[in-house]
């Protein structure tokens, strides 16, 4: 038995190298294995009277004690033993403590501003500045969904007291915003290397099925959190509230360049481009410093006089000015949008395509070409099968859309269901001879798609 629980524990310990290995008492092995056997089988009622002992006796030995002693002790909390809550922050910190190589920081500390929250312990103030400081000591690894909307909401809750100013609310919103979309922009290039390879009829390996099941799962997690965070911001950020803030500060502040871009861009983000104030932040913007803020906010100001030439050249400019990804891939859908409205699909398509090279997560690009395909379906065939059959691959791109934005997985995965319908039948199938053949399109939308076998 004793030889059972040190190679269990050496195992364990590998990781630390050989030299700490020499350098800790043999018992520590029999110590830590009496603790972790039980723990690893989530048997912790057996596996709790020795935790203590570890942690005391051998506290730098292994990565693995605190790595199931959050395991066991967020146990014993969700099953209402709140003695155990101060255990669990303790094996949160003590972990950082003893091994901070392997800890990633920004992720324990919200994690224990979470348990924190949860628990209703310290005031609001105080919860909201653990997360906070959380996330400005590590916001790299600051990912979990919950816990970013929890630290936003928490600020709108101060707000609401009176304890913060409305301003910081903004910043805040931009600042989670934009760290969910660069999530959902990771998560949405690994998912959709591996959705292109299964769709090309190469069967996923079992390690690649598991990743694919997982990019999917947090997509849906952070779908749903940016839709929350725009509904807990409400309000609270529209041009009724947006305008009279800004306007009462332009004449002072308006030679401050940080100033007019977060005044500008808060205004364009909640489509406010038709008050006065707005022009006059455009003009002041592009007169302090051209940017490719400023030509998107150009862009604003020719769409609203009708001149959609003109704005889709400002937006080319702002293209080519901008670096951030995500910015970059909302220009492009910009002016996707302009050229879809205006009947030019081909074109239309390429900047959606262009978006999604920026943000594959950028799901509503996949649905608005599948609006497109399904909406040309006749002028894209020879035959009324053929026509139909173009539905089939607007079916295709909204069940991308849906696999890659859970923001729109409703709407994408009813859009997708609506195009089959509109697709040939087995009975048009079978009449017509198409089985497992393959249709090719002509048209602007150009490739194929291969009919289904009966």
């Amino acid at each position: 038995m004793k030889l059972k629980l040190t190679l269990l524990v050496t195992v364990l310990v590998l990781g630390f190298g050989n030299k700490m290995a020499a350098q800790v008492p043999n018992d520590c092995y029999e110590t830590l294995s009496l603790f972790v056997e039980p723990a690893k089988a989530k048997n912790y009622e057996a596996a709790l009277p020795n935790y203590e002992k570890v942690t005391t006796e051998c506290p730098k030995f292994s990565l693995a004690t605190y790595q199931y002693g959050a395991k066991m002790f967020t146990y014993f909390v969700k099953q209402g033993d709140k003695s155990k809550i101060e255990d669990l922050i303790k094996s949160y910190e003590d972990r950082m403590a003893y091994f901070p190589s392997k800890t990633k920081k920004g992720r324990t500390l919200a994690s224990i501003a979470q348990v924190k929250y949860d628990n209703k312990i310290g005031t609001k103030m105080q919860q909201f500045l653990a997360f906070d400081n959380a996330y400005k000591e590590d916001a790299k690894s600051f990912t979990s969904p919950k816990s970013l909307y929890t630290y936003f909401s928490l600020a709108v809750g101060l707000y609401e007291t009176g304890e913060k100013p409305i301003e910081d609310i903004f910043d805040l919103y931009e600042i989670v915003y934009l760290k969910i979309e660069n999530e959902k922009i990771y998560l949405a290039t690994k998912a959709t290397a591996l959705i292109e390879k299964q769709e090309s009829g190469v069967k996923l390996s079992s390690k690649d099925a598991s990743h694919l099941k997982s990019y999917e799962k947090n997509l849906t997690a952070y779908g749903k959190v940016k839709a929350s965070l725009e509904g807990k911001l409400g309000k609270l950020a529209d041009c009724e509230n947006l305008i009279p803030l800004y306007t009462k500060d332009f004449e002072a502040k308006k030679h401050d360049i940080k100033w007019v871009k977060k005044a500008a861009s808060r205004l364009s983000a909640k489509e406010c481009t038709e008050d006065p104030l707005f022009i006059e932040l455009v003009k002041q913007l592009d007169n302090l410093d051209p940017t490719s803020e400023s030509k998107l906010y150009l862009s604003q100001l020719e769409k609203n006089k009708g001149n959609i030439s003109k704005s889709i050249t400002y937006l080319e400019e702002s293209c080519n000015m901008q670096e951030d990804h995500f910015k970059k891939a909302r220009l492009y859908f910009r002016i996707a949008e302009l050229k879809r409205k205006q009947g030019s699909y081909g074109s239309a398509r390429s900047y959606y395509n262009k978006a999604l090279k920026f943000n594959p997560s950028y799901g509503r690009c996949y649905l608005r070409i599948a609006q497109m395909y399904s909406k040309s379906s006749n002028s894209c065939g020879a035959t009324v099968f053929e026509k139909r059959a173009v539905n089939w691959l607007a079916a295709n791109m909204a069940d991308r859309a849906a696999r890659v934005d859970a923001s729109i997985a409703k709407e994408a995965r009813s859009a997708a269901s609506s195009y089959r319908q509109r697709a040939p039948s087995k009975s048009d199938i079978f009449s017509d001879g198409m089985a497992g053949k393959t249709v090719s399109f002509n048209c602007w939308i150009g490739g194929s798609v291969k009919v289904p076998s009966l």
